[in-house]
Parts: C-alpha cells; structure tokens; sequence
C-alpha cells in the first residue's frame, strides 16, 4: 500500500462503501467534538491490516468455484482481534474494513479487553450445499490461520454464519495445530465449548438498552413511550439478532405490530404472536404466507407507525430518501450502521432517540468475551450467570454514554463513539508509535 499525499494510508482501498466511509466520518466528527489529539485520530481512520484470500473449493456438481474472502484487523491496542464472519453476496474488502472499526470502538466502549476485527466471504449462503458451506468454511479458515488464533484474532458468526460454522473453523484450525483449541472462535455450540446465552445475546441486549433508553426518557422528563402493553414495536430483520429481539421484547408485554426479512414483512396493529411467528418462520424459512397477519414490504415497516423500530438487518436502510416517513420515537440499532449519516442528522433533529449499533448490539460481543474467558479458564457459568453479567456490563456501557452525551451536548452516536475512543486513545498514547 502507498501514502497519499495527504498522509491517509491507501484510502483508495477502503472508501468504496458507504459503510466504510460512514464510519470515518463519524469518527470524525467524535474527534472534533472531544478535541482528540489528531495523530490519533489518523491512525484509527485505516485499519491495521487487511487479508484477501481465494477460496476455491469443490461443488457438488465436480466443478472448482474460487470465492474472495477477506479478514481486517482495524486496531489491537487493547487486546487481540475480535469479530464476526460475514457470508454475503455484497461483501468487499471496505464493508470489512467498516465494520472492523466499528467492532474497535465497540469492544472499547463495553469495557473489553479486545480490538475490533472483521471477516466475510461473498458468497450467497442459500446457494450453498451443507457440504459446500463446510469445505468453504474449512478452506477460508486454512487460508487466514496464520492471523487468527485465541491470543491473536478470534472471529465469530454474523450475517450468514452460525454455531456451525464456528464449529468447522475451530476444527480446521486445532487439526492444523494437532491439538483441540476452542478459543480460536466464540459463538461455538455449547457442546465443544460455546458459551449458553451466546445465541440470545446480541437481540437480549438490544432489549436491554431499549429498557434503559425508556427508563432515561421518564426520568429526564421527556416524552417516550413506556415498555409495556401501550408500547408499539417494529422489527426489521427476522434473523439470529431481529428474531430474538422481537421475542425478548414481546415476552416485557409490548405489541410487536410488524416483522420483516428478505422475503417481506408482517404487519398486525393489534400485534404478532412472536413466539407463533418463530415457529412459521423456523419451519417454513420464510414470513410470507404466515396466516394472521397482512403482507408488508421492508421500506413500509420502516415507515410503520409505532414507538420503538429496531432495524437488525443490514447497513444503510435508514437513508435520506426515507427517513421523513420514519415515525418511531426510539430507534435501536439492532444492525451495524443502519442509518446513513443524512438521515442519523434529520432524526437528531426531530427529537428521535437513537441508540447507536456500537452500544445498542454490543451484547453478542460480551457474550462472546465472556464464552473466551470460560473457555481459558475452563470453568463455565449457567445461562442466568451469563444473563446477569451481560445485563451489568450494558447497563455500566449505557449509563457511560449518556454521562458522555450529557457531558457534550451531542448526539448519541458522537457520545457512544467518544465513549469508546477516550477508553482506547489512552491506551493509544501510552503504548506509543513504533519503532
């Protein structure tokens, strides 16, 4: 890679996402706020380093097919590399690098001691067999092995991947080493070394700082809705973090009026059987055709009218095209970098509470920490042990970016950014430059 003249290291290779170039941009506007020294800020703007590999592997049908795979280290002041594996058809190397700097931030602001880290395969995992998904999954891993480990960079599921991709990565990766290490990967079935509640986490804290974002609102003497049978609730996203979100938050007694995935969406005013909905959606991997409910698109439950939208899907749903018809009085960031920043500004401005994806989503990644001290230990907690812990760490995480927000009147993504920040630029400055 060059340097520009500018000084920012082959920008050209990151800035082709919106996602990407989002994240800069708030991080930029963090630095102003919080006068970070800007040496600082010039480092955390690149990643540390970046992987691109082929992973060719055999289809079902004979024939080789060769994949682009991708693994970013965005910064490890604090500790080795944590971050999800993405399987999606739109992935490139700047969305990685987005999200990898997103994942630095958020591991600083909750307090742990991890970098932040991405990876991702472009691929359509509904295109792939069992056994294709496996020797892709196997493969990606041979070729990142010598970057990844417990103590260097330890990946997880995200869009597209589960519990069982975990598994087959930290089987390549202990056969390659000769010896069992479950560390090398979290969100593994309990059975080799996962952690209970790690399935759950990421929706259960999505919840949780809703609870805290309705609590602050009443206590501050704003308006915003309550969470109970009054309080209205739209979930964008019906996956591994959406799908436990609307649950968690149906079982406080609220009306989940509308659900979505790539198919479509739901939609009853009076409000949806959640527990009733996974049951459909498990069986038949699809909302549509669910009987008691009427067929919605994604843009109109996003333009649903109701007191708390969670979009946990994808990135860049929430535009400046789109925003004016949004009407939900609490918006959680289920998903990474949902609202673009055109519209985060219309939202801040109309009085929206915003509960941002550093904060608002960091339950995986907690959970995730907690599934790596188990492991090292070899000791682990039950499920209600897990739960309390998580509930603690997001409630110390919420209460530090409201301090941080009331501290310099700014919105809540600049506070949750400069909450995360002033934690990891100390560190920053006292390790130092080298050489």
């Amino acid at each position: 890679m060059s340097t520009s003249k500018s000084g920012t290291l082959g920008s050209h290779l990151w800035d082709s996402s919106d996602l990407y170039r989002n994240s800069v941009l708030q991080l930029q506007e963090a630095a102003d706020v919080m006068r970070l020294d800007p040496n600082v800020a010039e480092r955390l703007k690149v990643p540390k380093r970046a992987l691109i590999v082929s992973v060719p592997i055999r289809l079902d049908n004979g024939n080789i097919k060769v994949f682009e795979g991708y693994r970013v280290q965005h910064n490890m002041t604090l500790g080795p590399g944590k971050g999800g594996i993405r399987f999606h058809p739109e992935v490139n190397l700047s969305e990685v690098a987005g999200l990898a700097m997103l994942m630095t931030f958020k591991c600083s602001l909750v307090g742990l001691p991890l970098g932040g880290a991405k990876g991702g395969i472009r691929v359509d995992p509904t295109q792939l067999s069992r056994q294709e998904a496996q020797s892709l999954t196997r493969r990606y891993t041979t070729e990142i092995n010598m970057i990844i480990g417990p103590d260097k960079d330890i990946p997880a599921p995200d869009v597209g991947t589960d519990a069982q991709h975990m598994a087959w990565m930290m089987d390549t990766f202990s056969q390659e080493r000769g010896f069992a290490i479950p560390g090398v990967v979290t969100g593994k079935p309990v059975e080799v070394g996962g952690s209970l509640g790690r399935a759950e986490s990421t929706g259960r804290g999505v919840v949780y700082t809703i609870q805290h974002a309705a609590k602050h609102l009443a206590a501050t003497g704003q308006q915003g809705p309550k969470i109970d049978s009054s309080t209205t609730v739209a979930v964008h996203g019906f996956g591994k973090v959406g799908a436990v979100a609307a649950l968690e938050i149906f079982n406080l007694g609220t009306k989940v009026i509308a659900v979505s995935d790539i198919s479509g969406g739901l939609y009853n005013k009076n409000g949806l059987n959640i527990p009733e909905v996974i049951k459909y959606f498990t069986k038949n991997r699809t909302l549509v055709g669910y009987p008691e409910a009427e067929l919605i698109s994604n843009e109109e439950l996003l333009a649903v009218n109701c007191d708390v939208l969670i979009p946990a899907a994808i990135d860049g749903v929430i535009t400046k095209d789109n925003v004016s018809r949004v009407k939900a009085k609490i918006i959680a960031e289920g998903a990474n970098g949902p609202i673009t920043n055109e519209a985060l500004k219309e939202l801040e401005e109309r009085g929206v509470f915003i509960i941002p994806d550093v904060l608002c989503n960091a339950g995986g990644v907690i959970v995730s920490y907690f599934e790596w001290v188990q492991g090292i230990q070899n000791l682990f907690w039950s499920e209600t042990e897990v739960n309390a812990r998580l509930a603690e760490v997001m409630a110390t995480a919420f209460k530090k970016v409201m301090d941080v927000q009331s501290r310099h009147r700014c919105g809540m993504k600049t506070a949750a950014l400069i909450s995360g920040v002033e934690r990891l630029a100390k560190a920053m400055l006292l390790r130092g430059l080298f050489p």
